[in-house]
């Protein structure tokens, strides 16, 4: 396969996911995943550099520089594809009050970027999103930021195994993260 192909494929395949949250079709949504997935979720933080002259401290092995959470800190999300079904299991009994009415989205996906995985099988894809949520008459959140999946070729179709999620914000001004990335 070329690799214009292949990217096309990948766009597509990300494209139909963003179409399956926006038409609420979680169940379809839920077989993109492979059995062993992980869903994870991390804020950027605000950390200073080594080279910052705007604090001191003594010992240099406290800095960080990177600002995005380690997936062995706290997270916003960290899911399984079992309590991934458990959300959306929620969903279905009407007592999911986050939801109730439900919310509406939309998923924009841009800055698509593939590159081998470390087996045959898999890709590494990186991408850009942004979610809108409205829900009710006045609540409106906009979630940014940037993902980084594991797309796994299970019997001739892609299924995401591993996605991480790295919002923008520093600090979340939404009530409650009750969608789905």
């Amino acid at each position: 396969m070329r690799n214009e192909d292949l990217i096309r494929e990948v766009e597509q395949f990300l494209y139909r996911e963003a179409r399956l949250l926006d038409d609420r079709r979680f169940h379809d949504w839920l077989e993109l995943f492979t059995d062993d997935v992980r869903y994870w979720m991390a804020a950027r933080s605000n950390r200073y550099p080594k080279s910052s002259k705007a604090i001191s401290i003594l010992d240099p092995d406290r800095y960080v520089e990177d600002d995005v959470g380690r997936e062995d800190e706290l997270a916003i999300l960290d899911e399984s594809k079992e309590t991934l079904s458990g959300r959306v299991a929620r969903l279905d009994t009407g007592m999911a009050w986050a939801e109730d009415p439900p919310s509406r989205t939309r998923h924009m996906i841009s800055n698509i970027e593939i590159e081998p995985g470390d087996v045959e099988s898999e890709l590494r894809v990186n991408s850009n999103f942004i979610v809108y949520r409205n829900r009710a008459e006045t609540e409106a959140d906009f979630y940014v930021g940037a993902r980084r999946d594991v797309l796994r070729r299970v019997e001739g179709a892609w299924k995401i195994a591993h996605r991480k999620m790295i919002l923008d914000q520093n600090v979340l001004l939404a009530k409650n993260v009750s969608i789905f990335f």
